[in-house]
């Protein structure tokens, strides 16, 4: 069974059309292990809040989309023993603690991270020694 690390970037395509959720969705259903960092809960309320200030939803969904989120994984995994790793990252590629806490975490579980934040994908192409990473757009079922 295939098992991947999914980021807030994705867990947000389960729940609001951004254009591609059609993809995040066939990752939900395709039956794979899904794993992500506690942080993941954080990530996506923070993400909520920014939507909620546009219209986008209201607290009452918030709460509700935040309830469900877990239910997704097999596991969220603690952020403490991943730190160590992503704050080496974090300063190897000169890109935000957070994105790094799933690579950790990708290393960790030896499973890839699906991501369909952009910015990261960029920031690590090329690197050598990085889990593997998945852009959204290239994953097949």
């Amino acid at each position: 069974m295939s098992r991947f690390i999914v980021d807030a970037s994705i867990a947000l395509k389960w729940f609001f059309d951004e254009g591609d959720e059609a993809q995040a969705e066939a990752l939900a259903a395709s039956g794979a292990t899904l794993l992500a960092p506690v942080l993941i809960q954080t990530e996506v309320a923070n993400a909520l809040w920014k939507k909620g200030r546009t219209g986008a939803v209201t607290v009452t969904e918030a709460i509700d989309i935040c309830a469900q989120l877990p239910a997704f994984f097999e596991r969220l995994v603690p952020v403490e023993p991943l730190l160590p790793e992503a704050i080496a990252l974090s300063f190897r590629l000169d890109h935000p603690i957070y994105d790094c806490i799933y690579l950790s975490l990708a290393r960790d579980a030896d499973c890839p991270l699906v991501t369909a934040d952009r910015r990261l994908v960029q920031k690590t192409r090329g690197e050598a020694g990085l889990p593997n990473l998945i852009p959204l757009d290239h994953w097949r079922p």
